[in-house]
């Protein structure tokens, strides 16, 4: 049983996110170099002072937004244990994930779909490959599950980059389709499911 993080501090909490929304908001009017920290400070209705009490920086900000993007995603990849074959399909954290992103569309269109973002993207791109190294290697180990032709690495590297850009997409287009069926759609999909129901 994973132990549970310590409840952050209320204040904390809504000064944060005062900061994450201005952030937001800031990001889609300008270049990431022209947002300074006074500029960050007045739209999130604070003083510099209190930002300086949160980070170091606006790069330590940008880290540590990321580093909590993935801690949440990772747990919503590892906190589910339901039993193969109870759902339409073999892994349904995928759809809790896709239902995340439905769930918070706002932040993740921006996060995810700017190109002024790069570590977000790049920071969710290492964790889905190595999710999908994970369950290859614990649910697709015989030879008829993985392509034989493709290598493991290849496939993570090829199912990440697929996942990432078709999310992109999918929230851009105002998600016409609901996460069950898209998670669906996206392992029909993936290369190292090709020979899965072949036999």
């Amino acid at each position: 049983m994973q132990a549970k993080s310590p409840k952050m501090d209320p204040r904390v909490k809504r000064t944060r996110q005062l900061i994450r929304e201005a952030f937001l908001e800031l990001i889609q009017e300008y270049d990431l170099e022209k947002i300074t920290v006074n500029r960050l400070a007045e739209r999130a209705t604070i003083n510099r002072v209190t930002f300086y009490l949160h980070y170091k920086d606006i790069p330590d900000m940008l880290n540590q937004m990321a580093d909590n993007m993935n801690t949440h995603i990772r747990n919503l990849l590892e906190n589910d244990h339901e039993p193969s074959g109870s759902t339409d399909h073999e892994w349904p954290e995928l759809v809790k994930l896709i239902q995340h992103f439905s769930d918070h569309s706002t932040s993740y269109k921006i996060l995810l779909g700017s190109r002024r973002l790069p570590l977000f993207t790049e920071r969710l791109s290492v964790l889905m490959m190595d999710y999908i190294k994970s369950k290859m290697s614990s649910h697709h180990t015989s030879s008829k599950a993985i392509t034989p032709e493709i290598p493991n690495d290849i496939a993570a590297w090829y199912g990440s980059s697929a996942f990432l850009g078709t999310i992109v997409l999918w929230l851009r287009n105002d998600m016409p389709y609901t996460p069950a069926f898209l998670a669906k759609q996206l392992l029909l999909m993936a290369p190292f499911r090709s020979n899965v129901d072949s036999s």
